[in-house]
């Protein structure tokens, strides 16, 4: 029925695999942006129109599903996401928390628990603490901390927002770290004042030392973890994704599940350009032609991706001005600007996309100041470079995007006021926090907006994301309080389709309802439009997920009645940050 690998002068099929019909179908297509009815043949769009433009497609072998008014639209795109950091550890038995902002007192019983369920001298590694409750709690996170109740094993705690890592003594001794150890250029370590010893934060890159001290996690582990994640994507709606920050183990994770058939949604995976969570050792050889072996399809390794600035918590964003404090301190970045240029450049001659970290105004200013260079030197290469998080943007960078052709990506940790995110998120201060992602003012200027959930800083699930994006408030709790400016329903739903194609260079291929497409769709269980977004949208049910013609999700297994079975079946899996 399927033949992925159709040439250009094989014979065009004269009739339909598949016709939806009798739907209210939603197609992102502005020229005709309603349909009740499609048909798929050889994983293509062959028909978008009214129920009267399906019969010619009609033939014995096709089979007709009534859609009994059901919703239909193109399928979603996250454009960041790690589930292999979020799951990696159901599989590997590593320490998880498990709670959204744990005191110093829960983080510490959890890994007393597990040094007790887990006996030896063994690493105890997992997630996750939080700075902001130590510091209502009147204490300081670090190897003092961890050494008082943990000091003879390995202690390793990542911070909620994965920009430190928590380490004891014990770590540091068996990652080869001292006073005398340099801060690596992609990261630091926190350090006593007068002794210059770690005090245990490690700081953006600088953890990866601890990693490489640390056994990599088993390919079959990430296979599991992957796989996890993209059933639940695939039942959310996710037809596509990005998956930043991969090694060699991790490439090699996705390909098994490409060669088996079970990857249900299109993967670009972002190569890690530094060692900023775990060491990549082959690397360059990746990035000089390896990454290819792993192309198909539905699996791409053509983009790169770095912590270009850190993260709130630790002051480690690089801001345009100072911190809110008494000294100049304005954040770290992690690249030199003449690094990034340089790398740009040489990336962009490959046809590599960089996904740039960038939550400070001042690293996104420098990112783009670095794009900016590369369009002189390289001309328009069609590469869409990415700025990720884009947590604080200057208002005079609003325009650049589009003129750059840069994608702005937001995600959604700090998009509606919760006890987390107003915790965590004071630090940029009042007026930052103002203008944080600012969906609405690169809409406003031209630019392409993505959305990506960030899992596991974030939920995975791309409908509260959404929602939150239109609304910037919090889905479950009364109140009119908002971090930013909504957008309109229309609008995010082109941010979560056309937008996401484009920013994966497959605006051609998929992202809208058209006759030529990729069958790429997903079928609601109800209309979003009629409804109060708020409170609603993330509660969306998806019925099927289709991706290349193929059914990858079917809720009620109601296709089993055509002779259709689907990837994955019934309830989405539950899943939590």
């Amino acid at each position: 029925m399927f033949d992925p690998w159709r040439s250009s002068h094989a014979p065009a099929p004269t009739h339909a695999d598949i016709v939806l019909r009798g739907g209210k179908i939603y197609t992102l297509d502005p020229l005709r942006p309603w349909a009740e009815a499609l048909a798929m043949a050889g994983g293509k769009l062959c028909a978008v129109g009214d129920e009267s433009d399906m019969h010619e497609w009609i033939g014995p072998d096709t089979q007709v599903i009534p859609l009994n008014g059901r919703f239909v639209m193109p399928g979603l795109h996250d454009m960041h996401t790690h589930p292999d950091l979020g799951l990696a550890s159901k599989y590997d038995d590593s320490l998880k928390i498990g709670l959204e902002d744990p005191s110093p007192e829960q983080v510490k019983q959890a890994i007393l628990d597990y040094a007790a369920q887990h006996p030896g001298d063994g690493w105890i590694h997992g997630a996750y603490f939080v700075r902001y409750t130590f510091r209502q709690a009147g204490l300081t996170p670090g190897r003092e901390w961890l050494d008082s109740f943990m000091p003879d094993r390995p202690v390793a705690i990542l911070d909620r927002m994965w920009g430190t890592m928590m380490v004891n003594s014990k770590a540091l001794a068996l990652a080869g770290i001292n006073r005398h150890t340099p801060d690596p250029r992609n990261g630091y370590m926190e350090r006593d004042p007068l002794s210059g010893e770690p005090n245990g934060l490690m700081i953006d890159g600088a953890y990866a030392m601890i990693h490489a001290a640390m056994p990599p996690t088993p390919v079959d582990v990430l296979r599991k973890a992957y796989q996890e994640g993209m059933h639940y994507q695939t039942s959310r709606g996710v037809t596509a994704t990005k998956y930043v920050h991969v090694c060699e183990q991790r490439l090699a994770a996705l390909k098994e599940l490409d060669d088996a058939g079970t990857l249900s949604l299109r993967v670009e995976a972002a190569i890690s350009w530094q060692d900023d969570i775990f060491p990549v050792k082959r690397r360059w050889e990746l990035l000089c032609g390896e990454r290819h072996y792993y192309a198909s399809s539905r699996l791409r390794a053509n983009a790169v991706k770095f912590h270009f600035d850190g993260t709130v918590e630790p002051r480690s964003s690089f801001l345009l001005t100072p911190w809110e404090s008494d000294d100049q301190w304005r954040g770290k970045i992690n690249l030199t600007p003449e690094h990034l240029r340089d790398m740009l450049v040489d990336m962009d001659r490959r046809g590599i996309r960089v996904i740039a970290h960038c939550t400070g105004d001042g690293a996104s200013d420098l990112f783009l100041d670095a794009v900016a260079e590369t369009r002189r030197i390289n001309g328009p290469s069609g590469i869409r470079h990415q700025c990720a998080h884009s947590t604080i943007l200057h208002d005079a960078n609003l325009a650049r995007f589009a003129e750059l052709d840069v994608i702005a990506e937001f995600s959604p940790a700090a998009w509606y006021p919760s006890r987390f995110t107003s915790g965590a998120r004071a630090g940029y201060g009042p007026e930052r926090l103002a203008r944080a992602y600012n969906a609405r003012g690169v809409l406003d200027a031209g630019g392409v907006a993505v959305f990506g959930t960030d899992f596991p800083v974030a939920s995975i699930d791309p409908w509260l994301a959404l929602e939150t994006l239109v609304t910037r408030q919090n889905p479950w709790e009364p109140g009119e309080e908002r971090f930013g400016t909504p957008i309109r329903l229309e609008e995010a739903l082109q941010i979560a389709t056309l937008n996401g194609a484009y920013a994966m260079g497959l605006e051609h291929e998929t992202g809208s309802l058209e006759v030529g497409k990729s069958a790429d769709l997903i079928v609601l269980d109800h209309d979003p439009f009629s409804r109060e977004v708020r409170g609603n949208l993330h509660r969306t049910q998806v019925e099927m997920s289709f991706l290349q013609g193929l059914p990858v999700y079917d809720r009620e297994q109601s296709l089993t009645s055509f002779g259709l079975e689907a990837t994955w079946q019934g309830q989405p899996p539950t899943l939590s940050p």
